[in-house]
């Protein structure tokens, strides 16, 4: 009766560490998950969100912990991998960091997130060819990702393969008529491309959507 009792309260922590997540107090939700913990030490869950709630107050180290006993009760538990690699990112731990992403896929090979976190790891230790693998597998999963695509296309930028990084820009453009960002930087390859006229129309697209950048590359373009 008292396991099912202690049970029971470590719930209402759990719920309620939740909801204090949800607002924020970082502080409140970590008391609450460390209080649930107490009353049950094998809520491999708690242990994960504790860490959340460390990590959105830049305590890198102690959330690393608290995935680290996440995995240890639950060795398949691909979020877990995941935010661990996500703080060890921010550690700049990226060897790590790319350890944990690739576990977390290796359980949950649809797991959109995790191959963005590794691509974006990846591009840290500047292995561009491997981001644009990661960012290839988030489009096959998902083909509709428009940010996948822009992503895609500012590694192949950064490559120079400008007539690559159009098509990405372009495809992002199309799945989000609005995406202010693939505007303009489809506008300036266009205009490394002396692509001069579609190049400054897609900068004055970016401008009104909202770039405020675009004005002044449109206006050395323009004078």
């Amino acid at each position: 009766m008292e396991t099912t009792k202690n049970n029971q309260n470590a719930e209402k922590y759990f719920n309620n560490g939740g909801r204090k997540y949800d607002l924020q107090d970082f502080l409140g939700a970590i008391a609450d998950y460390t209080r649930a913990l107490e009353l049950n030490p094998e809520l491999a869950e708690a242990y994960n969100n504790r860490g959340l709630a460390k990590a959105s107050l830049e305590d890198f180290v102690g959330a690393i912990d608290d995935y680290t006993r996440a995995i240890e009760l639950e060795p398949r538990f691909s979020e877990a991998y995941n935010n661990r690699g996500f703080s060890k990112a921010n550690l700049q731990d990226y060897t790590g960091a790319i350890t944990d992403f690739s576990k977390a896929i290796e359980i949950n090979p649809d797991f959109t997130k995790a191959y963005v976190n590794l691509g974006a790891a990846k591009g840290r230790i500047q292995d561009y060819s491997g981001l644009i693998a990661e960012f290839t597998k988030v489009i096959e999963i998902n083909p509709k990702d428009s940010t996948a695509y822009y992503n895609r296309g500012l590694t192949k930028f950064h490559l120079d393969d400008y007539n690559g990084a159009v098509t990405d820009f372009s495809k992002a453009i199309e799945l989000d008529h609005k995406f202010t960002s693939a505007y303009f930087n489809r506008g300036v390859v266009k205009l490394i491309l002396d692509q001069n006229n579609s190049g400054l129309l897609d900068l004055y697209k970016a401008k009104y959507y909202g770039d405020s950048s675009a004005a002044e590359v449109i206006k050395r373009y323009c004078h």
